[in-house]
């Protein structure tokens, strides 16, 4: 399971093309006289007007790597929503998450076999969405939003073949981005604690300050940038790609290469590791050594320090991530989504709403095995999450997050693995004083266009 939002996500749109299948779907009702995908289905699934018919029958509910650790708890909702509409059923399946996701769950829809109710990340929604897989939740519901933030309501959405965009997905759980850092190493510095940076450049700054005081006894951070692009570029509003996302447009904006300058400063000035610039590691480890001043952005990171490292974590303190030119955070949250190719999808909305509604959301946020943050507004105003006393730094990062989750968007910059690499190898090659910044910069463009004209 993916909580958090990685500092430079490494999630990419996947481009596929889907062929209708043309197959009937088994087991549907004598009312198919339409289409989704290819697929045979009722013909209230598809089209305008509100979803109507009774909500019994059989469904088949698919979540993505969940049933080992929440067992109890799932079981617990498919039992209470059963319990509150008899002569339904729900049939729980778990898929294991793996890099063949959205491969499968294509295969699936193109076989008509799609699950009722299905947990899917962002690119998988973005394929049965284009190739009309999925119920169109704001048309077959209009009120289906009315729970969620409405910011993140807003922009959760997914565009059709034609380019419309579409409410297929409610939003479900999400992770958060919190700074997390060192207050001792920071005061050494001379930096206050309780004044993180509102920009980018500003943390840089900080950064630098921390390399002159270090003098090589500790670092600020990690050098290797794939953990920062495009996170910082989403919120310094950057635009790192086309509007139609098949360009890469981010060395027209000069802000890019003064960051990578940035980047190549503090690196030679030893803000950074040296042996970090090509490194997987993220700072979760050297943190808790206090070999770096910052940590882990993911607010279940502090969790580990306080549980791992009291001595850490008694110097620990958490801050607001910059929200820069952006005004806000991003989020990057699971989704449920209901398939149009469902032979029950009154029964398949309202479990799929049920589970995601702000009661379900709270009470799994609320357990002791999960860091993870609802996308209800009741939910994200529950004392759970705004209740702060002492010097509970880890309560202060749940605090912080829930916060910021009341305006967060699910507008999120999202590159393939290659063509995040190709932008990465560049920056390195600055970094290490090979090139120029804005040389880096116009060759990181030119590289991810021709990724992306061979992508189509």
């Amino acid at each position: 399971m993916r909580t958090g939002r990685l500092t430079g996500s490494m999630v990419g749109i996947i481009v596929l093309t889907l062929t209708a299948a043309g197959c009937g779907l088994s087991g549907s009702s004598g009312d198919s006289d339409s289409t989704a995908g290819g697929c045979d289905v009722d013909k209230g699934n598809v089209g305008s007007g509100k979803l109507t018919g009774e909500v019994k029958g059989n469904i088949t509910f698919q979540t993505t790597n969940l049933k080992k650790d929440f067992g109890s708890f799932f079981n617990g909702v498919i039992k209470s929503f059963e319990k509150a509409h008899p002569g339904t059923s729900v049939k729980w399946i778990d898929d294991p998450g793996d890099s063949t996701f959205t491969q499968r769950n294509v295969a699936d829809a193109q076989a008509c076999t799609l699950p009722d109710v299905i947990n899917l990340n962002a690119e998988t929604a973005t394929a049965l969405t284009k190739a009309g897989y999925l119920l169109n939740l704001g048309v077959k519901d209009p009120d289906a939003g009315k729970p969620f933030v409405p910011a993140f309501w807003k922009s959760s959405t997914f565009k059709d073949a034609s380019g419309a965009a579409l409410h297929t997905v409610l939003p479900w759980y999400t992770g958060g981005i919190v700074l997390t850092y060192n207050t001792d190493l920071l005061k050494k510095a001379g930096i206050d604690p309780a004044k993180p940076p509102t920009t980018i450049f500003g943390l840089f700054a900080d950064y630098e300050k921390i390399a002159k005081s270090a003098k090589g006894k500790y670092y600020a951070t990690m050098a290797n940038p794939i953990w920062r692009i495009p996170a910082d570029f989403d919120q310094m509003n950057i635009k790192t790609l086309s509007s139609d996302g098949k360009s890469a447009v981010f060395a027209d904006d000069p802000r890019t290469t003064q960051w990578v300058a940035w980047m190549a400063k503090l690196y030679k000035e030893g803000a950074m590791p040296k042996d970090s610039l090509s490194s997987s590691n993220d700072p979760s480890t050297p943190y808790t050594q206090g070999k770096v001043a910052y940590g882990s952005t993911n607010p279940s990171y502090v969790r580990f320090v306080k549980q791992n490292s009291p001595s850490i974590y008694a110097r620990t303190a958490v801050g607001q991530q910059p929200f820069d030119a952006l005004g806000h955070t991003t989020g990057a949250p699971q989704y449920v989504s209901v398939a149009a190719t469902s032979k029950h999808a009154p029964v398949a909305l309202a479990f799929a709403e049920y589970l995601t509604n702000a009661e379900s959301q709270t009470a799994w946020a609320k357990d002791p095995d999960v860091v993870i943050f609802p996308t209800t507004t009741t939910s994200l105003n529950d004392p759970f999450f705004q209740k702060v006393s002492g010097s509970d730094q880890f309560a202060q990062a749940r605090k912080l997050v829930a916060d910021q989750l009341k305006t967060t968007t699910a507008y999120q910059t999202n590159l393939s693995p290659a063509v995040q690499n190709a932008i990465v190898s560049q920056v390195q090659l600055a970094m290490q004083g090979k090139k120029s910044a804005a040389q880096a910069v116009k060759d990181a463009q030119a590289k991810a266009n021709e990724l992306l004209k061979q992508a189509g």
